[in-house]
Protein backbone atom coordinates (compact mmCIF):
# COMPACT_ATOMS: atom_id res chain seq x y z
CA UNK A 1 0.00 0.00 0.00
CA UNK A 2 2.55 2.12 0.72
CA UNK A 3 4.68 1.80 -2.64
CA UNK A 4 0.97 1.85 -4.12
CA UNK A 5 0.80 5.78 -3.04
CA UNK A 6 5.00 6.62 -3.01
CA UNK A 7 5.70 5.30 -6.46
CA UNK A 8 3.26 6.55 -8.75
CA UNK A 9 3.11 9.93 -6.74
CA UNK A 10 7.30 9.98 -7.27
CA UNK A 11 7.03 9.47 -10.94
CA UNK A 12 4.59 12.72 -11.62
CA UNK A 13 6.64 14.62 -9.57
CA UNK A 14 9.78 13.52 -11.10
CA UNK A 15 7.99 14.45 -14.41
CA UNK A 16 7.01 17.65 -12.75
CA UNK A 17 10.67 18.33 -11.69
CA UNK A 18 11.81 18.15 -15.34
CA UNK A 19 9.81 20.93 -16.21
CA UNK A 20 11.10 23.06 -13.29
CA UNK A 21 15.03 21.97 -14.26
CA UNK A 22 14.36 22.94 -17.61
CA UNK A 23 12.86 26.04 -16.72
CA UNK A 24 12.97 27.92 -14.23
CA UNK A 25 16.67 28.54 -14.87
CA UNK A 26 15.50 30.25 -18.52
CA UNK A 27 13.41 31.98 -16.89
CA UNK A 28 10.25 30.73 -18.30
CA UNK A 29 6.55 29.88 -16.68
CA UNK A 30 6.38 26.75 -15.34
CA UNK A 31 2.63 26.55 -15.98
CA UNK A 32 2.29 27.85 -19.43
CA UNK A 33 2.81 27.05 -22.16
CA UNK A 34 2.06 23.16 -21.53
CA UNK A 35 4.46 20.53 -22.26
CA UNK A 36 6.33 20.88 -25.60
CA UNK A 37 8.52 19.17 -28.02
CA UNK A 38 12.63 21.53 -27.69
CA UNK A 39 12.92 20.85 -31.26
CA UNK A 40 9.77 21.15 -32.90
CA UNK A 41 7.55 23.46 -29.99
CA UNK A 42 4.84 20.70 -30.34
CA UNK A 43 2.54 20.31 -27.69
CA UNK A 44 2.88 17.35 -26.08
CA UNK A 45 -0.20 15.09 -26.52
CA UNK A 46 -1.19 13.71 -22.87
CA UNK A 47 -0.38 9.57 -23.67
CA UNK A 48 3.32 10.71 -24.86
CA UNK A 49 3.62 12.33 -21.50
CA UNK A 50 2.99 9.34 -19.06
CA UNK A 51 6.76 9.51 -16.86
CA UNK A 52 8.87 6.53 -18.12
CA UNK A 53 6.50 5.08 -20.62
CA UNK A 54 6.48 7.28 -22.94
CA UNK A 55 9.68 7.72 -22.97
CA UNK A 56 10.60 4.02 -23.81
CA UNK A 57 7.44 3.38 -26.28
CA UNK A 58 8.66 6.36 -28.29
CA UNK A 59 12.18 5.31 -27.75
CA UNK A 60 13.67 8.53 -26.70
CA UNK A 61 11.88 10.47 -29.27
CA UNK A 62 9.34 13.60 -30.15
CA UNK A 63 6.92 11.49 -32.46
CA UNK A 64 6.33 14.68 -34.39
CA UNK A 65 9.73 15.17 -35.25
CA UNK A 66 12.02 12.41 -34.52
CA UNK A 67 14.10 14.90 -31.80
CA UNK A 68 15.87 12.98 -29.44
CA UNK A 69 14.71 13.24 -25.72
CA UNK A 70 17.43 13.02 -23.21
CA UNK A 71 17.18 9.90 -21.28
CA UNK A 72 17.53 12.10 -18.72
CA UNK A 73 13.80 12.98 -17.95
CA UNK A 74 13.14 9.19 -17.67
CA UNK A 75 16.20 9.15 -14.69
CA UNK A 76 14.66 12.18 -13.27
CA UNK A 77 11.01 10.35 -13.08
CA UNK A 78 12.63 7.03 -11.71
CA UNK A 79 14.75 8.97 -8.83
CA UNK A 80 12.31 10.83 -7.53
CA UNK A 81 10.20 7.49 -7.45
CA UNK A 82 12.55 5.81 -5.68
CA UNK A 83 13.35 8.32 -3.34
CA UNK A 84 9.73 8.88 -2.60
CA UNK A 85 9.03 4.67 -2.04
CA UNK A 86 12.21 4.98 0.29
CA UNK A 87 10.89 8.08 2.40
CA UNK A 88 7.86 6.60 2.68
CA UNK A 89 8.61 2.87 3.57
CA UNK A 90 11.35 4.16 6.01
CA UNK A 91 9.58 7.11 7.68
CA UNK A 92 5.49 5.12 7.08
CA UNK A 93 2.21 7.02 6.33
CA UNK A 94 1.77 10.07 8.06
CA UNK A 95 1.76 13.76 8.24
CA UNK A 96 5.22 14.10 7.91
CA UNK A 97 5.15 12.96 4.34
CA UNK A 98 4.20 16.94 3.68
CA UNK A 99 7.84 18.23 4.98
CA UNK A 100 9.83 15.45 3.63
CA UNK A 101 8.52 14.68 0.67
CA UNK A 102 8.66 18.61 -0.77
CA UNK A 103 12.19 18.69 0.98
CA UNK A 104 13.71 15.58 -0.96
CA UNK A 105 11.90 16.97 -4.44
CA UNK A 106 13.79 20.31 -3.94
CA UNK A 107 16.81 18.27 -3.59
CA UNK A 108 16.51 16.29 -6.59
CA UNK A 109 15.29 19.69 -8.58
CA UNK A 110 18.48 21.83 -7.14
CA UNK A 111 21.06 19.17 -8.26
CA UNK A 112 20.04 18.78 -11.89
CA UNK A 113 19.84 22.52 -12.18
CA UNK A 114 23.25 23.00 -10.36
CA UNK A 115 24.63 20.15 -13.00
CA UNK A 116 23.32 21.83 -15.70
CA UNK A 117 23.71 25.48 -15.11
CA UNK A 118 25.89 26.07 -11.65
CA UNK A 119 23.62 27.70 -10.26
CA UNK A 120 20.78 27.16 -6.91
CA UNK A 121 18.43 29.02 -7.73
CA UNK A 122 16.56 31.35 -4.99
CA UNK A 123 13.20 30.99 -6.46
CA UNK A 124 13.47 27.27 -5.48
CA UNK A 125 15.17 27.87 -1.73
CA UNK A 126 13.05 30.53 -0.31
CA UNK A 127 9.74 29.42 -1.02
CA UNK A 128 10.77 25.79 0.46
CA UNK A 129 12.37 27.48 3.44
CA UNK A 130 9.17 29.51 3.90
CA UNK A 131 7.63 25.92 3.75
CA UNK A 132 10.01 24.42 6.66
CA UNK A 133 9.48 27.15 8.77
CA UNK A 134 5.33 26.86 8.56
CA UNK A 135 4.67 23.28 7.86
CA UNK A 136 7.34 22.27 10.43
CA UNK A 137 5.79 24.46 13.24
CA UNK A 138 2.27 22.56 12.70
CA UNK A 139 4.05 19.22 12.07
CA UNK A 140 6.53 19.24 14.70
CA UNK A 141 5.96 22.32 16.69
CA UNK A 142 8.24 20.53 19.19
CA UNK A 143 11.73 20.35 16.95
CA UNK A 144 11.09 23.81 15.56
CA UNK A 145 14.00 25.60 17.89
CA UNK A 146 15.96 22.45 17.28
CA UNK A 147 15.07 22.98 13.04
CA UNK A 148 16.07 26.81 12.98
CA UNK A 149 19.00 26.51 15.40
CA UNK A 150 20.13 23.83 12.71
CA UNK A 151 19.43 25.58 10.18
CA UNK A 152 21.50 28.86 11.53
CA UNK A 153 23.99 26.79 12.21
CA UNK A 154 24.77 24.83 8.55
CA UNK A 155 24.61 28.29 6.90
CA UNK A 156 27.32 29.66 9.08
CA UNK A 157 29.12 26.45 8.81
CA UNK A 158 28.55 26.48 4.95
CA UNK A 159 29.51 30.09 4.92
CA UNK A 160 32.80 30.07 6.68
CA UNK A 161 33.86 27.20 4.60
CA UNK A 162 32.89 29.22 1.18
CA UNK A 163 34.72 32.57 2.88
CA UNK A 164 37.98 30.37 3.41
CA UNK A 165 37.81 29.06 0.12
CA UNK A 166 35.88 30.95 -2.15
CA UNK A 167 36.22 29.08 -5.55
CA UNK A 168 35.31 25.44 -3.50
CA UNK A 169 31.40 26.78 -3.26
CA UNK A 170 29.37 29.43 -3.74
CA UNK A 171 26.45 30.96 -1.70
CA UNK A 172 24.05 29.23 -3.14
CA UNK A 173 25.47 26.18 -1.59
CA UNK A 174 25.52 27.50 1.97
CA UNK A 175 21.79 28.80 1.62
CA UNK A 176 20.77 25.31 0.35
CA UNK A 177 22.82 24.19 3.76
CA UNK A 178 20.84 26.54 5.29
CA UNK A 179 17.50 25.22 3.96
CA UNK A 180 18.50 21.62 4.46
CA UNK A 181 19.12 22.35 8.48
CA UNK A 182 15.37 23.74 8.70
CA UNK A 183 14.53 20.38 7.51
CA UNK A 184 16.74 17.84 9.07
CA UNK A 185 17.70 19.39 12.35
CA UNK A 186 20.49 17.83 13.94
CA UNK A 187 20.93 15.17 11.38
CA UNK A 188 21.66 17.52 9.16
CA UNK A 189 25.90 17.01 10.58
CA UNK A 190 25.88 13.61 8.70
CA UNK A 191 24.50 15.19 6.19
CA UNK A 192 26.89 17.96 5.66
CA UNK A 193 30.22 14.89 6.35
CA UNK A 194 28.45 12.79 3.20
CA UNK A 195 28.35 15.70 0.98
CA UNK A 196 31.59 17.06 1.75
CA UNK A 197 33.46 13.33 1.77
CA UNK A 198 31.99 12.57 -1.49
CA UNK A 199 33.05 15.75 -2.89
CA UNK A 200 36.15 14.86 -2.12
CA UNK A 201 36.36 11.57 -3.41
CA UNK A 202 35.05 13.08 -6.74
CA UNK A 203 37.88 16.06 -6.29
CA UNK A 204 40.74 12.81 -5.75
CA UNK A 205 39.31 11.14 -8.63
CA UNK A 206 39.46 13.80 -11.32
CA UNK A 207 42.84 14.94 -9.95
CA UNK A 208 43.93 11.20 -10.88
CA UNK A 209 42.30 11.41 -14.24
CA UNK A 210 43.29 14.63 -14.95
CA UNK A 211 46.04 15.84 -13.15
CA UNK A 212 47.29 19.53 -12.02
CA UNK A 213 44.32 20.71 -15.20
CA UNK A 214 41.72 18.79 -12.45
CA UNK A 215 41.68 21.71 -10.24
CA UNK A 216 40.69 23.85 -12.91
CA UNK A 217 37.68 21.91 -13.23
CA UNK A 218 34.66 22.87 -10.96
CA UNK A 219 32.74 20.60 -9.87
CA UNK A 220 29.21 21.47 -8.57
CA UNK A 221 28.76 21.15 -4.59
CA UNK A 222 24.71 21.15 -4.78
CA UNK A 223 24.54 17.25 -6.04
CA UNK A 224 26.77 16.40 -3.24
CA UNK A 225 24.58 18.20 -0.44
CA UNK A 226 21.70 17.00 -1.99
CA UNK A 227 22.84 12.95 -1.37
CA UNK A 228 23.80 13.80 1.81
CA UNK A 229 20.37 15.48 2.62
CA UNK A 230 18.79 12.71 1.37
CA UNK A 231 20.72 10.03 3.05
CA UNK A 232 20.30 11.76 5.98
CA UNK A 233 16.23 11.98 5.59
CA UNK A 234 16.48 8.14 5.28
CA UNK A 235 18.99 6.97 8.42
CA UNK A 236 19.80 10.39 9.17
CA UNK A 237 19.24 9.45 13.16
CA UNK A 238 20.62 6.26 13.02
CA UNK A 239 23.92 7.39 11.34
CA UNK A 240 24.26 9.48 14.22
CA UNK A 241 23.96 6.64 16.80
CA UNK A 242 26.31 4.43 14.76
CA UNK A 243 29.03 7.23 15.67
CA UNK A 244 28.22 8.03 18.95
CA UNK A 245 28.26 4.22 19.70
CA UNK A 246 31.13 3.58 18.22
CA UNK A 247 33.01 6.78 18.71
CA UNK A 248 32.18 8.96 21.45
Amino acid sequence: MELAFAAPFGLMIGSFLNVVAYRLPRGESLVSPGSHCPGCDQPIRPWDNIPVVSWLVLRGRCRSCGTRISARYPLVELLTAAVFAAVVLTRGLNSGLVVELPFAAMLIAVAGIDLEHRIVPNKILVPIAVWAVGAGAVVHAHALPELLGAGAGAFAFLLVAALIHPGGMGMGDVKLAGVMGLYLGVTVIPALFIAFLSGSLVGVAMLARHGAKGRKKGVPFAPFLALGGIAALLAGHQLIHLYTHHFV
